[in-house]
Order: structure tokens, then C-alpha cells, then sequence
């Protein structure tokens, strides 16, 4: 019974950590665990990322807010770190494989089904990728010399864009119930949505970014869209691999820019939506007129409301 007891001994200790820890469900079944919601089911990989991931000072970490543009930042950053390899736009692995597979998350992936995965593997410099805040990220990550580039995105459209992949993904938990709008969106502005809330986990790597420039690049997904080859770029110099003249001269820029570009990532299936900017104009009205409905004594709808403003502005 003891040896038994003591197999079972780690899992013990993650159930009675879960007794311990806050939980709501807005679709997803959530625990608030380190001031931030993480879905249950990512709980322990987070844990284990946190535990037994060890950062080299050439890594790369790609952070974001889920559905902040995070593939697409993938695609440009591999593509980027690994022109000397790929010297040719079509020998490119992107071309044929999804941006989640060339450039793994550390959570959703790596330590999903493994405690401590061996990443000797991985050539250098390594890319990962993780939706984990900046206090929470593992130490490892935190004191190296490692580089960290974090896309933000208008919380508004993060909002829509991740209720509808949810949604037309199916992917809420088995016998969960899909909240209506108004009661989401609540849920949204208390911060109670996954790895949010979103004001914290912005505010987190800005701090960072300010703190250590060097170490830590702050993009914005609506800059992206608006000058993708001055984001290239900066990506570029940013990783210590600006484009030659030469390069610059040979379009090299002009040929990242345009194959992964938004629209090229999804004739490629790699970063489907599943839906249709009309359809994300006609919910942001809608949730403009929640705006309305709510009392301004509830200051996170003003916080968030402020926000909205800023990244349109």
C-alpha cells in the first residue's frame, strides 16, 4: 500500500492543488492558478514547463494572448531566423507543414503529454512558442539572455475571434454549454477567459519590453497588417539577423511580406478562422451596444473600453 501511495504521490499533489485553486467555466472549464485562467487541461503542462524547461540564450519565445496573431507571427519569424538554411522561398517547410508543428508550444504540445520531453533534438536557435504570462513563465526563460517577441491585439477583436474559432471548432468541453454573447462578454471584461485576464498578460511583457528592450520586442498585429515588411524587418534586427543590402536589394523582404502574408496563411490552411470579417464587424456592434446596457460603476468595462480606443487609435 505505501509503494502504491508513493506512485501516486504527484498526482495526489496536483488534485489537492486544484482544491485549492479558484475555477469557472465560460465554455472552457478555467482555474485561476498564479493570478491568471488556465484551461484545466493545460494546468499540468504548465506546471511542467515551468518545472523542467531550461532556456538557451539563443532561444526564441514567441508569447501571445491566444488569437493575437501568434501563427502568423510563427511563420515570419522561422522564416526569418532560418533564410541562410531555406535559401529559397519553395524549399521553405512551411509550405507543407503548419506553423504549430515548425514552431511547437511549449504548453499545447511539448509537455502536453510529456512531464520532461527531451528537446535535444531542436537545432538552434530553437523557437517556441507559449501563451503563459510573463511572471509565470519559467525561470529559465526569464533570467537567460534568451530573446522573447510578444504580439498583442485589439482585446475587442481577440474577444471575437477567439469565440468564433471556439465555437465553429467545437472545441468547448464534452457536455458544455456555449454562453450566450452578453454573458461572455462579461466574463471577458471581469477577465475571467483563458490566460487572461488580457489587460495583465498585455501589461506583463510591455513592463518587460520596457524594462529590457533588448530582450523583449512588443508588436502589435494591427502595425503587422498595416506594414508587414517594416515588421520583418525589425523582427530581423531585433533577433541580431538584419537583411543585407543584397538581400533587401533581391526582394528578399518583398517574398516573406507576400507568401505569409494573412491571406496566403490561409489559402494555405494553416491558420483557418472560420469565419468572415463581416461576420466579426456585425459582433463587434453587437458588443458595443452590451457597452451600452452596462453601468459605468463597473470601471474593468471603462479599463477595457479605454484600451479598445488605444489600439484603434
Amino acid at each position: 500500500m505505501e509503494k502504491k501511495g508513493d506512485n501516486n504521490s504527484p498526482k495526489d499533489e496536483f488534485q489537492e492543488l486544484l482544491q485549492t485553486l479558484e475555477q469557472q467555466t465560460n465554455g472552457t472549464h478555467l482555474v485561476k492558478y498564479d493570478g491568471f485562467w488556465s484551461p484545466l487541461g493545460i494546468l499540468r503542462p504548465i506546471l511542467s514547463t515551468q518545472k523542467y524547461f531550461k532556456a538557451k540564450d539563443s532561444d526564441v519565445i514567441l508569447a501571445s494572448f491566444p488569437k493575437s496573431g501568434t501563427t502568423w507571427l510563427k511563420a515570419l519569424t522561422f522564416s526569418i531566423a532560418n533564410r541562410n538554411i531555406y535559401t529559397t522561398i519553395d524549399q521553405n517547410p512551411l509550405l507543407i507543414s503548419n506553423p504549430q508543428e515548425v514552431v511547437p508550444c511549449l504548453e499545447f504540445r511539448l509537455y502536453l503529454d510529456k512531464e520532461n520531453p527531451n528537446l535535444q533534438h531542436f537545432s538552434d536557435p530553437r523557437i517556441f512558442s507559449t501563451h503563459i504570462p510573463f511572471k509565470s513563465l519559467p525561470d529559465s526563460i526569464r533570467e537567460s539572455e534568451c530573446k522573447i517577441i510578444y504580439v498583442c491585439r485589439n482585446p475587442l477583436d481577440q474577444f471575437i475571434s477567439e469565440r468564433h474559432f471556439v465555437l465553429e471548432n467545437e472545441k468547448l468541453q464534452k457536455g458544455a454549454v456555449p454562453l450566450e454573447l452578453d454573458e461572455s462578454f462579461d466574463m471577458f471584461c471581469q477577465g475571467i477567459q483563458a490566460f487572461g485576464p488580457v489587460w495583465d498578460h498585455t501589461l506583463g511583457y510591455w513592463n518587460a519590453h520596457l524594462k529590457n528592450p533588448g530582450r523583449v520586442l512588443f508588436l502589435k498585429y494591427e502595425d503587422m497588417k498595416e506594414d508587414i515588411a517594416f515588421c520583418i524587418k525589425k523582427i530581423a534586427e531585433f533577433l541580431g539577423y538584419p537583411f543585407s543590402v543584397e538581400e533587401e536589394k533581391q526582394g528578399l523582404v518583398e517574398q516573406i511580406s507576400k507568401l505569409y502574408s494573412c491571406e496566403n496563411l490561409k489559402k494555405l490552411g494553416v491558420n483557418q478562422t472560420g469565419y468572415l470579417s463581416g461576420v466579426v464587424n456585425e459582433t463587434r456592434i453587437k458588443l458595443l451596444y452590451v457597452f451600452l446596457k452596462k453601468k459605468k460603476k463597473n470601471l474593468l468595462y471603462v479599463f477595457l473600453l479605454y484600451m479598445i480606443l488605444e489600439f484603434d487609435s
